[in-house]
């Protein structure tokens, strides 16, 4: 059985005497600084000389350089994951590296010479804050990739544990299961349910139903998402039953008629890409290239056209709608 970890599996000791720096102060080195000092465990903050050494300063946080960060004894990586090799930064030995996702870990972009540990939240990054100052907490994936002092397992439970991290349980995974597991949601999931949208959209149009209306149901409305928010808080089970009979029985008399798609040999092709590290390999040589095809699909999928067709729908249709007189 998966080894769950919780707040009574912290130590008072855990942490004790340690320096801890925080390397990154965007979405989640703000609110990673913010809650260990609140939890008592006050890091040094090292970032490079830009807008976000001022946000640190301005937060009350001792700010530092990035290669200072090699002075600590916890070292924790929070920007981005392609970021993180090119950082000039050479550990001591007993130190410990902490990174928020697997993905250089997992796929030898990062070798420390001490211990090396994951704590990944299960969260996006300004709300790892919130969830803590609501004292809700929040899951998260924690591992030990590397034990070179004997103390990873108790470094990595001390700093989850402070960040909140521990509240609603810490899944033991390896930093592979957590970097295959994270990329997968990213590109085998989430592409089919763009695929799966694109189609319903489509057929909807086809039969008739104003764009607006569709995307009304798949949005706007939030009925989807707070459908999302009962089989997280009550399970699939308890909240089938806040959906009508006709709805129900047209859910489940229908759920095997898309059988026959084969979907899971392209799912198992991306998941292998994934796992070979051959997308590591993609995603690196991108990167040394300046991003040239990440700007054009951006631009393409999400770019200025995009964003104003949006706007104007959210002026006209739900929570962004102004007040309109006649």
């Amino acid at each position: 059985m998966t080894k769950i970890y919780y707040d009574s599996d912290v130590l008072p000791t855990d942490l004790e005497g340690e320096t801890v720096a925080v390397v990154g102060y965007g979405n989640q080195g703000r609110s990673w600084a913010l809650n260990l000092r609140d939890s008592g465990v006050p890091p040094v903050v090292c970032v490079r000389g830009d807008e976000t050494r001022d946000h640190a300063i301005d937060d009350g946080f001792e700010v530092r350089s990035v290669t200072e960060a090699d002075q600590a004894d916890i070292l924790c990586l929070l920007v981005p994951d392609d970021v993180i090799p090119l950082l000039d930064l050479h550990p001591h030995p007993t130190s410990c590296v902490i990174v928020a996702s697997g993905y250089t870990l997992a796929f030898d972009r990062l070798s420390p010479p001490g211990d090396a540990g994951m704590v990944a939240p299960r969260m996006l990054g300004p709300e790892v804050r919130l969830c803590y100052e609501e004292g809700i907490g929040f899951i998260t994936a924690v591992g030990v990739h590397r034990d070179a002092t004997g103390r990873c397992l108790r470094r990595v439970l001390g700093v989850a544990g402070a960040l909140g991290g521990l509240r609603q349980g810490g899944i033991e995974l390896t930093a592979r299961q957590e970097a295959v597991l994270d990329l997968g949601v990213e590109q085998v999931l989430s592409p089919a349910i763009g695929a799966v949208n694109r189609a319903f959209v489509r057929t909807m149009t086809e039969h008739g139903i104003p764009f607006e209306a569709i995307l009304t149901e798949l949005v706007l409305s939030g009925e989807v998402e707070r459908t999302y928010r009962l089989l997280r808080e009550v399970g699939f089970a308890a909240q089938s039953e806040s959906h009508s009979p006709t709805s129900q029985y047209g859910q489940l008399s229908r759920r095997n008629r898309y059988n026959h798609v084969d979907l899971i040999s392209t799912m198992r092709e991306l998941a292998d890409d994934i796992e070979s590290g051959r997308f590591a390999t993609e995603w690196e040589a991108e990167r040394d290239a300046g991003y040239p095809i990440l700007s054009e699909l951006k631009e393409r999928h999400a770019g200025s056209a995009v964003r104003e067709a949006e706007a104007d729908l959210r002026r006209r249709l739900g929570s962004g709608v102004s007040v309109q007189t006649g």
